[in-house]
């Protein structure tokens, strides 16, 4: 046992002080765990390439520069190509009439401005690529790629001496990936927010951690306090890669209806479903999740259509704070997650409790 188990091959990768990754769509959290010494991943997907070059100079004026990274997606269903009007056109209109009986029944209102889903970069191909060329043109020091496979851009990336993360929920993605030469895998289990497969985190990690010879693994799902980074390692990690842990922070952007949801949340109060996006995404319930879970509801739409299809319920809801009607996306860990307290704080409380998990089994680790 080294007497610093934290000083993982993953903080030699990103020159870090502790293996712990923050995903998170506010810049205002990322800056604060950079500059604490752990790593932060600014989600993208839904900003235009201007929005996203704006933010890189945003965070790397704050960083003093420490790596950062940037996540985007390019997920294989995608479409080639296709305006807004025409991927609308493609929408059956038994769906269409299902979604309305849903804003109907629990007077959803309609969003009060543009919609942001209507730039996500999931949409299709050329709006994701268009997104991912502004990130290697300002030379991130990490991109990740949150869904489908980054082996399209390895060594357009590598000449630019950025770091390359996957995202994977089975074992057979990240064979293929690690065999492309992507510099870390993250191994994503069931237990995580947002899009995930059906394999339990413990399984998958451990899994990935088998087949990965040199490249750095990080454990994904549920991550939530200082004992699931702990076993995280044991599992054969290098790192955890957490969403849920920061959206109640103080900096978090989050609407404050919704940590206020958070932090009464527990494993129960998530669903793990195709109805917002079209692929299985673990969110908050709330009335359009358990409208789709119904016997009545239709079969949910490959994506980018159901995407579209929820986007008016989602950006109606948040535009006029109906928690009624909000969600959010949130891991099994949730749970865990009681109080609203500086991003800076939670990192540290997620280390010390690490440490001590480790002397408890071990002894005095100095």
């Amino acid at each position: 046992m080294p007497k610093d188990p934290l000083r993982t091959k993953l903080c030699d990768l990103l020159g870090i002080e502790y293996p712990v990754i923050a995903f998170t769509h506010c810049k205002d959290v990322a800056v604060a765990v950079i500059n604490a010494g752990g790593f932060a991943v600014l989600g993208e997907a839904m900003h235009t390439p201007e929005e996203i070059g704006a933010d890189i100079a945003w965070i790397r004026e704050r960083v003093e520069g420490r790596p950062y990274g940037v996540d985007l997606l390019l997920p294989a269903s995608a479409p080639p190509s296709g305006s807004l009007d025409d991927l609308q056109a493609k929408i059956p209109v038994s769906h269409r009439d299902f979604a309305r009986r849903i804003k109907d029944k629990y007077d959803v209102p309609d969003p009060k401005g543009p919609v942001a889903l209507h730039t996500w970069g999931g949409l299709n191909q050329e709006l994701a690529r268009a997104q991912f060329e502004v990130v290697l043109d300002e030379r991130v020091p990490v991109i990740a790629s949150g869904l489908g496979s980054p082996a399209f851009l390895l060594d357009a990336a590598h000449e630019r001496d950025m770091v390359v993360l996957g995202l994977v929920g089975k074992a057979r993605q990240a064979k293929r990936q690690i065999e492309a030469g992507v510099d870390v895998i993250v191994a994503q289990g069931y237990d995580a927010a947002g899009h995930t497969g059906s394999t339990g985190t413990f399984s998958i990690v451990a899994e990935v951690a088998a087949i990965a010879g040199d490249t750095p693994v990080v454990a994904a799902g549920g991550v939530t306090t200082g004992r699931h980074l702990a076993a995280a390692l044991c599992l054969g990690a290098s790192g955890v890669w957490t969403g849920t842990l920061w959206l109640a922070s103080r900096e978090s952007d989050v609407d404050m209806v919704v940590k206020e949801r958070l932090l009464t949340a527990t494993a129960d109060d998530t669903t793990h479903s195709k109805c917002i996006s079209g692929m299985t995404m673990r969110v908050l319930k709330c009335p359009w999740t358990e409208e789709w879970a119904g016997p009545e509801a239709p079969d949910p739409l490959s994506p980018p259509y159901q995407m579209l299809l929820s986007a008016d319920y989602i950006q109606g809801a948040n535009d006029h704070h109906r928690g009624d009607l909000m969600t959010e996306a949130a891991g099994q860990g949730v749970g865990f997650v009681t109080s609203m307290k500086p991003a800076r704080q939670i990192l540290f409380d997620v280390v010390e409790e690490a440490l001590d998990t480790f002397e408890g089994l071990v002894g005095d680790l100095t």
